[in-house]
């Protein structure tokens, strides 16, 4: 006996939009002809993230992935001037990764790629609708623990 999923046409809903955002932003990155590779700007912006240098295991383990998979993406920023390794001043051991002005500059057009995509996608809405979305993604994105909290 098949019993209807009432959360299946939310959930293709929502793998929709997903594509949808994909898409968009895919095609105002790929407009502004940055030079990145997704899984590079994903390292930019968490490299942005931090107050000082990090390491490549810290940047690895930030971002879910094996260390070779950071090591060969700073090295396709390296190449390009985005990102520079510098020696840990208190164990020369250690390698740090740092933004360069360059990738600081390649930074800022991914921050307006970003929101012009953004405000593509959320053009139909009403400032109202806006509210309420930003309210459910939020419940969404910080799971059940943050909704408890409200």
């Amino acid at each position: 006996m098949n019993t209807p999923d009432p959360d299946g046409p939310l959930a293709e809903q929502l793998l929709r939009l997903t594509r949808r955002v994909w898409r968009i932003q895919k095609r105002h990155l790929q407009a502004r002809d940055l030079g990145v590779t997704p899984a590079q700007s994903r390292l930019l912006r968490t490299l942005a993230h931090y107050d000082a240098p990090p390491r490549m295991a810290d940047l690895a383990e930030r971002l879910e992935v094996v260390p070779r998979a950071v090591t060969t993406l700073v090295d396709g920023l390296e190449a390009s001037g985005k990102v520079r390794r510098a020696p840990d001043p208190t164990n020369r051991r250690v390698t740090r990764i740092e933004i360069t002005d360059q990738g600081h500059a390649t930074l800022a057009g991914l921050h307006a790629a970003r929101r012009a995509a953004a405000e593509e996608i959320l053009a139909p809405l009403t400032q109202e609708q806006r509210e309420a979305l930003g309210g459910l993604l939020d419940t969404l994105v910080d799971g059940p623990v943050a909704a408890k909290h409200c």
